[in-house]
């Protein structure tokens, strides 16, 4: 029943077979759910093939009867029986003699009739009838399974689709987006042309939602992502991340200005007002475009420094664009520059920890918290998280980074937060979990830290798992001999999570925040979160809700059950005192 084998092929060679264990010459099966007309799936022969038809194009015949009674029909003596009057003489007329009809019973359904035909008279014996129906029964499992297997991949290539893409506008979002910056970057390199990243941002939108309500802000967001899309070349990406930002991936560009070209289009196209249903508005755009060539740089640098350079804009009034050039030399020596301040910013205490607050979904109360890593750089300031932790990935910096990070926070915890009974939540990179002897690490820390595991949480993502499954489930068994608690982070980005659950000792779900940004007006986010929590209940895990930041998005997933919650909505990361208090 669990087979992957085409179902077509089974029932091919499921009715051969009952042709051979049955004293019959041929056997058929069609399917019979109304509204469809009746669809005729196996037969063994072209005789059976024949009288299959027969009884379709009739409306007459045992198949049909079956069905409808869900009982068998046996007619042992086509030419004497008077049952059917219109089927028995044409298919007497071309050789049948004997027909026997099968439901095909599924609990209450019947999906149709399994039809056993014999060329000469005969009755069944009472065993070969049992037998026939067992088969016809059997047939139905085949067919049900078939159809859940079929639904299900339907479901799962939805949901695949709704979660990389934005439910208001259609555009993809963050996840597509930095999947196709990715891949594009590496074509980049053995192409030897640019690519471009464009950070879009509406001037002034706040004012519009403020001025007009949200459901004219949606028709504004509607109208923009419709002029930019007609504003860009047919190859070009263009995503929604959030709120009014838009941003544009642009591909195999031989020179600088094809882009700014591009842009100036886009930015021409937003300054005309828009015409909606509350009245005529009028906004600009302000664009920040970042390039990468030869050099290799992740997605999160192109995107960093596109957001920068569209600030650049906005702070001289917007409605235009600025280009910050990755390839540049200086460029190449600060992020030089900047990777090694960081190889000595935890002997310098230039990394601090801020702590943010994970609540009960019912009321509200403060049950955890998670440790965030900030790095204050002693002449450009705070450097923001997505710029330094892939930095300290590439430079293999991250394990001392995170070694310091999990012993600060046990610390601070067992001060101040321990008595209290909050768990603490630590973010462990793959690069952590896959080090030599990251558990024994991670056992000497606690021992050291006079720490409880018990109120420890360490959250891993998926991308940690993908690395290597074997490893994966060598480390992450070591950390729950150790006491303490296992969570996957960022739940439903990747493309197999739901069998993450099954297959690794995790006890706590983190629904990323990407599925919560739109759960109040977007009908698919809120099924797929509730779907989540359900499923995740019903593993026995705890579920969180990431990225909660108004008060509707809170009462939405305290009301689809979720057992807690975490984001700006109930503060912003603070102190060990502000945050637990």
């Amino acid at each position: 029943m669990l087979t992957d084998f085409p179902i077509q092929s089974i029932l091919d060679h499921l009715v051969k077979r009952i042709v051979d264990v049955l004293p019959i010459n041929g056997a058929g099966v069609t399917l019979i759910e109304p509204p469809s007309a009746p669809h005729l799936v196996a037969a063994s022969s072209a005789s059976s093939l024949a009288f299959e038809k027969l009884q379709t194009e009739l409306g007459d015949g045992p198949c049909l009867a079956a069905h409808r009674t869900q009982d068998p029909v046996l007619v042992p003596d086509l030419q004497a029986d008077e049952r059917f009057v219109v089927f028995a003489p044409r298919a007497t007329e071309i050789g049948l003699g004997a027909v026997f009809a099968f439901p095909l019973r599924h609990g209450l359904r019947c999906l149709g009739a399994l039809d056993l035909y014999r060329n000469d008279p005969g009755a069944l014996t009472a065993h070969e009838a049992a037998t026939a129906q067992t088969l016809a029964d059997v047939t139905a499992a085949y067919l049900v399974n078939a159809q859940a297997r079929a639904e299900l991949q339907d479901t799962s290539q939805r949901s695949h689709e709704q979660s990389v893409h934005d439910p208001l506008t259609g555009l993809p979002n963050r996840l597509l987006l930095i999947e196709r910056i990715d891949h594009a970057i590496v074509r980049s390199s053995r192409s030897r042309k640019l690519v471009a990243v464009l950070f879009i941002d509406l001037d002034h939108f706040k004012d519009v939602n403020d001025a007009y309500g949200h459901k004219t802000g949606d028709d504004l967001l509607i109208g923009a992502a419709e002029r930019i899309h007609d504003a860009i070349r047919p190859a070009d990406t263009l995503a929604r991340i959030s709120g009014d930002e838009f941003v544009l991936l642009c591909e195999d560009l031989e020179e600088v200005e094809q882009v700014e070209i591009v842009a100036s289009r886009i930015v021409n196209a937003l300054g005309t007002p828009f015409v909606l249903a509350d009245g005529i508005v009028e906004i600009s755009g302000s664009i920040g475009i970042a390039f990468s060539g030869q050099t290799l740089h992740s997605s999160d640098q192109l995107l960093h420094a596109a957001d920068l350079a569209m600030y650049q804009v906005k702070r001289r009034g917007g409605a235009g664009h600025q280009v910050i050039d990755l390839r540049a030399t200086h460029g190449a020596e600060s992020h030089l520059d900047l990777r090694i301040a960081l190889g000595k910013a935890v002997g310098r205490g230039e990394l601090r920890i801020e702590y943010q607050r994970i609540v009960r979904a019912d009321d509200q109360h403060v049950e955890g918290i998670e440790a965030l890593v900030r790095w204050d750089h002693p002449t450009r300031g705070a450097v923001a998280p997505s710029t330094m932790i892939p930095l300290a990935e590439q430079s293999g910096l991250i394990v001392e980074i995170g070694s310091w990070v999990l012993q600060q926070a046990c610390i601070d915890h067992s001060v101040h937060a321990g008595p209290a009974g909050l768990m603490l939540s630590v973010n462990v990179s793959a690069h952590q979990l896959m080090a030599p002897r990251f558990v024994e690490m991670v056992e000497a820390i606690l021992t050291e830290t006079h720490s409880d595991p018990s109120l420890l949480t360490l959250e891993i993502t998926e991308g940690a798992l993908l690395r290597d499954t074997q490893r994966a489930h060598v480390v992450l068994d070591g950390l729950k001999q150790l006491g303490l608690h296992l969570a996957l982070d960022d739940f439903g980005t990747g493309y197999s999570s739901l069998s993450y659950l099954k297959r690794f000792p995790v006890d706590v779900v983190k629904i990323d925040q990407s599925f919560i940004t739109d759960l109040v007006r977007d009908e698919s986010s809120r099924a797929i979160v509730s779907m989540t929590i359900d499923l995740a209940h019903a593993l026995g895990l705890t579920v969180v809700c990431e990225g909660v930041e108004t008060l509707e998005q809170h009462e939405a997933v305290a009301g689809l059950g979720a057992n807690s919650c975490q984001g700006y909505y109930y503060g912003r990361p603070a102190t060990m005192d502000a945050a637990e208090g």
